[in-house]
């Protein structure tokens, strides 16, 4: 109708040329993301599996996916090959480079769909709010954002095709790189197979990373090292350092040893001093997605300046590979090869020790960062409120702002979510609760329900057997019943939300049940079901209305309020009950500018000027101007433009009503 009124008139469409200038652009059609690693400056030979990846780069697309499988195993170089192509093609991908580490040496650790799609979709510069829940409009969404894109996809450490098989479009464009230790079953895909390095490159790159007089010195045992390392660049580059020594005597692995990284990790092990040899054992207990300061120092029992220190001397001999500032990762070869040699020299009390003391921290940095980023919501449970053993209670810390906050529970949460399946695996149903409770600002603010939702339902099953009818489980039921909510899944989120009522009920905590209730409203206020909503709001206000002076939750009562009046603003106005939903959402709009709370208020205000919208009321309030002027006017059917009206829809202008 827009389009037809412009052709007519040529003024409409000036008018419409200017409304559409300050359309922002989709979200996926801003930026170009470069997002590779950096390349090795020692990359060799590899020219047969870079013919291959040319070969299919160069032939017509012909709505064939252009798709290449690079495996090969541990240490062999596959994830350097497909970064070392992706920086020598860059001019082939004028629109970017997206890469992902998709975490696929365990499957419990490995990516899910859901959370792949999300986290691509961000790279290409999709606003995470733009993002749908469902993994089907993910798909939808991430096809429509490469089709007219030269973009190259890498995907490092993929544990199956199933957990990259979305990601393939037919796009001519679009080059997906999927990086793992064997070739995907299941996957139409180009193999590139990576085998050892020839002995004329192995040794090139020793000469390049160690020099070649140091190469020269140690020629008497080059051919052992070379053989023990069976032309592997990761054992090449861990024995490195090794040959450096005067003597040259420990550059010779054991001879014994039938594996070639086995005998060089024998090798590296051996080299180390005491106090890095108990620190890559006690990192290695358990795997953390990545290694931060905040995990090693309470793993190794020590200051974080001294933490800091450990991670880069590891990373120096090779034990760890750097993923960004100050953080790590442990190769799955590195970690087992760690972990047998815990089992054979550290206690069983000691082994458990440290991973206690790295769970707790995880849990003390997930409360603190948690009261940081959503201040004014209500916790649950003595730890947010009581001193530790140390005799600290929790607060919040100390980030610039909530964003921040945020930002540094996101960047731990691959941490977090191994931090529950170690108390999982230990029974400890409290610890996973808090750690649950701590993940809410992610789940609220940051869109990895998917990624969450694991753990979430290990809440609700370990606080259903540790804590059955108690306000506990009321509140993992409540979290649960919320993501499933988001992620769409309406009957599972009906079943858990009003499990939390019962719970809550149960328990008595009036609080916990008054906000079952009102995610009741929520659900069914997503499913455009205004008549079902609106009682359950009010339910919820007649169950906070009990809360008495004193009692647990009255303190929150006033913020409750204020958002059940919000909810009944937006309940009412579905119901086309305009006049009640103004007065609702203005209670609700005076509370939280009352309190500077800002996104509320911003939320309310969206609200209220839907409201105003349906009802007719004017876009801009105040004086017409003299000349002549245009407006839209509003129906229940079409939107029209009027350019000789002296009023909106029956309302006089002359006042600027």
């Amino acid at each position: 109708m827009l389009a037809e009124g412009a052709r007519r008139d040529p003024a409409q469409a000036r008018a419409l040329s200017a409304l559409m200038r300050g359309v922002p652009l989709p979200a996926a059609a801003r930026g170009v993301p470069r997002l590779l690693p950096a390349s090795s400056p020692f990359f060799k030979d590899r020219q047969d599996a870079l013919k291959i990846l040319d070969r299919e780069l160069s032939r017509p697309g012909e709505g064939r996916p252009r798709v290449v499988n690079i495996h090969g195993p541990a240490g062999i170089g596959s994830s350097t090959l497909a970064v070392h192509w992706g920086w020598r093609e860059v001019g082939q991908f004028p629109d970017g480079q997206v890469y992902l580490d998709l975490n696929g040496a365990s499957a419990s650790a490995a990516l899910p769909v859901g959370t792949v799609l999300h986290r691509v979709l961000t790279q290409l510069g999709v606003d995470k709010d733009a993002i749908p829940p469902g993994v089907e409009d993910r798909i939808g969404l991430y096809r429509t954002s490469v089709a007219e894109r030269r973009l190259l996809v890498v995907l490092d450490h993929v544990h199956s095709a199933a957990q990259i098989r979305p990601l393939i479009t037919s796009a001519s464009g679009v080059v997906v790189v999927a990086v793992s230790r064997h070739a995907l079953v299941g996957l139409d895909a180009i193999r590139v197979p990576v085998g050892p390095l020839p002995e004329q490159d192995a040794v090139h790159l020793l000469g390049d990373l160690v020099g070649k007089q140091a190469l020269a010195a140690a020629r008497a045992t080059l051919p052992s090292v070379l053989e023990r390392c069976a032309g592997s660049p990761w054992a090449l580059r861990a024995c490195a350092p090794a040959l450096l020594q005067p003597t040259g005597q420990a550059t010779a692995p054991d001879e014994s040893a039938t594996d070639p990284l086995h005998a060089i990790l024998d090798l590296v092990y051996a080299s180390l001093p005491p106090h890095l040899a108990v620190a890559v054992r006690s990192l290695a207990l358990r795997p953390w997605p990545t290694l931060t300061v905040t995990v090693a120092a309470a793993a190794l029992d020590t200051a974080a300046e001294q933490a800091a220190g450990v991670l880069a001397e590891l990373a120096e001999r090779q034990l760890l590979q750097g993923a960004g500032t100050d953080r790590y990762v442990m190769r799955p070869l590195v970690r087992q090869f760690a972990q047998d040699a815990a089992l054979r020299e550290d206690t069983p009390a000691r082994r458990a020790a440290v991973v206690e003391r790295t769970v707790a921290e995880l849990v003390r940095f997930a409360i603190e960062a948690d009261l940081a980023a959503l201040d004014r919501r209500w916790h649950l449970g003595p730890r947010y409120d009581e001193p530790d053993q140390a005799g600290q209670a929790p607060r919040p810390a100390a980030y610039p702002g909530p964003g921040e906050a945020l930002a540094a529970l996101e960047a731990e949460l691959g941490n977090l979510l191994e931090a529950v399946r170690t108390a999982e695996s230990r029974d400890d149903a409290e610890t996973v609760f808090y750690l649950c409770q701590a993940m809410w600002p992610i789940q609220l603010k940051a869109g990895h329900v998917e990624e969450i939702l694991p753990a979430l339902r290990t809440g609700v099953r370990l606080a259903d057997r540790a804590f059955p009818g108690t306000d506990m489980a009321g509140r993992a039921h409540t979290q649960l019943g919320l993501a499933l909510k988001d992620l769409r899944r309406d009957q599972e989120a009906l079943a858990q939300l009003e499990s939390a009522a019962d719970a809550d009920r149960l328990a008595g905590h009036l609080r916990g049940q008054a906000t079952a209730v009102e995610s009741l409203g929520l659900l069914r206020l997503g499913q455009w079901d205004h008549e079902a909503a609106l009682p359950l709001f009010q339910e919820a206000g007649r169950i906070l209305e009990a809360i008495r002076p004193g009692e647990r939750g009255f303190e929150d009562v006033p913020r409750a309020r204020a958002l059940l009046e919000r909810h009944q603003g937006r309940a009412l106005r579905g119901l086309e009950r305009l006049d009640e939903a103004r007065e609702r959402l203005l209670v609700a709009l005076r509370f939280f500018r009352g309190t500077a709370e800002a996104y509320n208020t911003a939320r309310t205000l969206t609200d209220l000027a839907a409201v105003l919208l349906d009802a007719g009321t004017p876009r801009r309030p105040g004086p017409w101007p003299r000349r002549r002027w245009r407006c839209w006017r509003r129906s229940t059917r079409s939107l029209t433009w009027s350019t000789r009206g002296r009023c909106w829809n029956g309302v006089s202008a002359k006042h600027g009503e």
